[in-house]
Formats: C-alpha cells, sequence, structure tokens
C-alpha cells in the first residue's frame, strides 16, 4: 500500500505547507462554486456566471496594482458586476442577455487597461497569468479568512432563501403567484453568484471560474433531479476535482521534462470536463439501452 501511495504521490505533498492551503481554500470554493451552480443551472444563468468570471480579471488586475489581497479585488469588482446589470435589465430573459453582455464589454476593456499598467510596473508576466488561469500554489494564509468569510456568507444567504428560491428559479410565475418577492430573490441570488465566481477566480483564475461554478453542478443534475441530494453531489465532485488536479499538479512538476509543472487550474478543469462526459456519455448509453 506505502509503494503504490508513493508511486502515485510525490514526495512532499501531503507536508507542503502550501499544499495545505491550496487544498483548504480550494476546498471551500469549490463547495460554494456548486452550490450556487445548482441554482445557476436550473435558473439557466451560465452566461451570468460566465461573464462575472470574465469580469474578475479588472478586479483581480486592481487589486495588483493596489497592493492588496486578490479577493477583495475579484469579489468588489464582480459585486458591482452584478449590480450593474440588475439595474440594466438582468430580471428579464432577453434583458438579462443583453445588459450581461453590456456590462462583459466594459469589463474587458477596463481589465485590458489594468492588466496593461500593470505590466509596466514588472518586466515578468506572473500577474497576469495568475490572474487570468490561477495559480492556487501561491495563495497567501491571509487569504484564508476571507474566503471562509464570503464563502460563509453565500452558503447562509441560500441557506435561508432555499426552498423560495427553488421555486423562483423552477417556476417564476407561480413564485410570483404566491406572493414571493421574486425580483428580490434573483438579486440575492446574483449577488451570490457574484461572490462564488469571484472566489472561484481567485483559485483557479477569471477565464476558468465558470469551470467550478457549472460543471460539477450539471454533472450532478444529470445524475439525479432530486435538489438536495444534487447540491450535496456537485460539492463532492468539485472537491474531488479541486484536490486530485491539485495532486496531479504537484506531481507534474517530477514528469519529464522535470521541474516544469503543470498549472493546476488545467487540471482542474480537465476532470471537471471528463466527469460531465462521462456521465453524459452513460447516460446516452441507458437511453439507447431503454429504446
Amino acid at each position: 500500500m506505502a509503494t503504490l501511495l508513493h508511486a502515485i504521490v510525490e514526495p512532499g505533498f501531503f507536508s507542503s505547507a502550501p499544499v495545505r492551503l491550496a487544498a483548504e481554500m480550494g476546498a471551500l470554493v469549490a463547495i460554494v462554486a456548486a452550490v450556487v451552480g445548482v441554482f445557476t443551472v436550473v435558473r439557466g444563468q451560465a452566461f451570468s456566471g460566465e461573464a462575472l468570471g470574465d469580469i474578475g480579471a479588472t478586479g483581480g488586475a486592481s487589486a495588483y496594482l493596489a497592493g492588496i489581497s486578490s479577493v477583495w479585488g475579484f469579489v468588489g469588482i464582480s459585486v458591482l458586476a452584478a449590480a450593474a446589470m440588475e439595474l440594466i435589465g438582468v430580471q428579464r430573459a432577453r434583458g438579462r442577455d443583453i445588459a450581461t453582455g453590456v456590462v462583459l464589454g466594459a469589463g474587458f476593456g477596463l481589465a485590458a487597461l489594468l492588466i496593461y499598467l500593470g505590466t509596466l510596473q514588472t518586466s515578468t508576466s506572473g500577474s497576469t497569468v495568475t490572474i487570468l488561469f490561477g495559480s492556487p500554489f501561491t495563495l497567501s494564509p491571509s487569504d484564508l479568512p476571507l474566503v471562509l468569510g464570503f464563502g460563509a456568507l453565500v452558503l447562509v444567504t441560500l441557506a435561508a432563501l432555499y426552498r423560495p428560491l427553488l421555486l423562483a428559479s423552477i417556476s417564476p410565475e407561480l413564485a410570483a403567484a404566491r406572493g414571493l418577492p421574486v425580483r428580490l430573490i434573483g438579486v440575492a441570488y446574483l449577488m451570490a453568484l457574484a461572490v462564488a465566481v469571484a472566489l472561484s477566480a481567485v483559485t483557479i483564475g477569471a477565464i476558468l471560474s465558470t469551470a467550478l461554478l457549472v460543471g460539477p453542478a450539471a454533472t450532478a443534475l444529470a445524475l439525479t433531479n432530486r435538489p438536495g441530494r444534487a447540491l450535496a453531489l456537485a460539492a463532492m465532485i468539485g472537491v474531488a476535482a479541486t484536490w486530485l488536479g491539485l495532486l496531479l499538479a504537484y506531481d507534474s512538476y517530477y514528469w519529464p521534462p522535470r521541474h516544469h509543472g503543470w498549472p493546476p487550474s488545467f487540471f482542474i478543469v480537465a476532470l471537471v470536463l471528463i466527469g460531465y462526459l462521462a456521465v453524459a456519455a452513460r447516460r446516452g448509453g441507458g437511453r439507447r439501452g431503454a429504446r
């Protein structure tokens, strides 16, 4: 058993402080993103999540220029972008896409400017790569309380709104007929989505943050149509993909050519995709067999 473990896990993995921190923060983020992601898939707002993730690059770049934690930058700009989308018209199906597109374009333009200004302060492109694609092994211990606090806020909010949000997500007309404040619920959800995407951007980057949001949730919903079970399953899938991705990224440093490790975000996203494709193939095979 020890020999097998040594063959799979390179020396120092379990004793490395950066690895432990990446695993802790990665698990927290994966759980929050998966829970919000289930509602995102049910509501059909994956595009909004993608836009908020891409706009997060603006927050990451601004935090880098200001010399503060990237968590504040990602969360701050994502929440502001979500508020702008709501004011423009995200509550209506057509207005949602228009608002998302407008805010996304403006966010990309500002992100390009801030990243350019960042390159003037340093001769390396490390900050740009970290902002866009993440770097879990370089996270600071001071970021952990922030991630824990924002994550807990999202989970508490969704727990308080669970039943109304679920009904409003499945049937807004029925929710409105029952007297529920559908738009207010939508605003609360959108803010939770913004924070969840921002936390994902902290670990796997702004460009890839939607993978943790949509992938595990879509996989879970393909396996079960029970909301509570889907939430738990999505969280487990997200944590498993994150931890295994970190392990493969750590091990890749010892693959040929040695001392050129692969980015963790690549492995995490790839594992999420493989999991979804496996479930989709299984469902497709089951339908053909039934026919």
